[in-house]
């Protein structure tokens, strides 16, 4: 590496080739880096083409430097300010409470599966107090 690049700085650079993975962008005439694809703007990319071509000047934060692989990490997206979210105005689903049974003469307390407040729901149904006329 020509020069030392600083984790955090925002530099111009040169897009120099296009993988399925990221871009890659000289940022001078001997060093260059890599723009991972989830780094290149906020949202789903399916294809960096759809966003950067090959000789484009770009705008990059330099994200992370390891200066013994000789690798440098950018980001397009951490120089531009993120999309504001939209709210949206929803019913949040209600909680059902489950139904607890009294066990008779203990007081124990706990609940009942369907097959067993099966029966005592066909009854229910059948019983003439109940029936709204």
């Amino acid at each position: 590496m020509s020069q030392k690049f600083e984790t955090g700085s925002v530099i111009t650079g040169k897009v120099t080739g296009i993988q399925p993975y990221g871009a890659f962008v000289a940022l001078d005439e001997n060093t260059q880096g890599l723009v991972h694809i989830s780094e290149i703007t906020y949202g789903y990319v399916k294809d960096i083409h759809d966003h950067l071509k090959v000789g484009d000047e770009i705008k990059v934060k330099i994200l992370s430097v390891d200066e013994e692989a000789g690798k440098i990490g950018l980001s397009i997206k951490a120089t531009e300010e993120p999309p504001v979210q939209q709210t949206v105005r929803s019913r949040k689903p209600r909680k059902r409470q489950a139904a607890a049974i009294v066990a008779e003469g203990d007081g124990y307390q706990g609940f009942n599966t369907l097959k067993e407040k099966l029966q005592e729901w066909i009854d229910q149904s059948q019983r003439e107090d109940l029936i709204k006329k």
